[in-house]
């Protein structure tokens, strides 16, 4: 039963390299097109645009977005690549020990070449993984930073308008809360 139960394992773990191969493949050239979308925004930036929460927030007008709508809007932005910073690692993982029964296995047999062919596989897997999730955590985190500094920018200006008697009063006590919330989630 045992030697069944084994048997079994090592075969369907097998049935998952060649998806896994193909997640980190996908999340790889996701890293680069992630990382593309972020140099623009960053030229945007420098060019006194590209903030997306600030915008949408002048799109509503008055009091059209609150402080949990920018907060959640500013966690749609940054979902994808904080996803695949944290679940990249992991397909690299997965990639690296499936090979690694039958590199074993090949090692047992005197079959180096077997092994070679799939220590290859697993480190050049694990590699492209490292690099895309790499890649992705430092937009992240610089993005949930801009995201930050724009909801304050949002919670000062509404500030102002109220100060300055041309707005309707607005409860900012949840704002910087807000641009707290958006760090601490990012973080998580």
């Amino acid at each position: 039963m045992t030697s069944f139960l084994e048997s079994t394992m090592y075969t369907v773990a097998q049935l998952f390299l060649v998806p896994t191969l193909v997640l980190i493949a996908a999340l790889f050239l996701y890293a680069f097109w992630v990382l593309g979308g972020f140099a623009m925004l960053a030229f945007q930036r420098g060019q006194g645009g590209g903030r997306p929460l600030v915008a949408a927030a002048q799109a509503a007008g008055g009091n059209g977005l609150t402080d949990d709508d920018l907060d959640l809007r500013a966690h749609r932005l940054m979902e994808g690549p904080r996803i695949a910073s944290r679940v990249t690692p992991l397909l690299g993982l997965v990639a690296t020990m499936i090979p690694m029964g039958p590199a074993l296995k090949g090692l047992a047999d005197g079959n180096l070449a077997q092994v070679s062919a799939n220590l290859t596989v697993a480190f050049s897997a694990v590699i492209l993984a490292l690099i895309a999730a790499a890649i992705t955590f430092w937009v992240a985190n610089v993005r949930r930073r801009w995201l930050a500094e724009e909801m304050l920018e949002i919670t000062r200006g509404r500030a102002s308008a109220v100060s300055n008697g041309g707005a309707t009063p607005v409860d900012d006590s949840r704002a910087p809360a807000g641009a707290a919330r958006l760090g601490a989630r990012g973080a998580a």
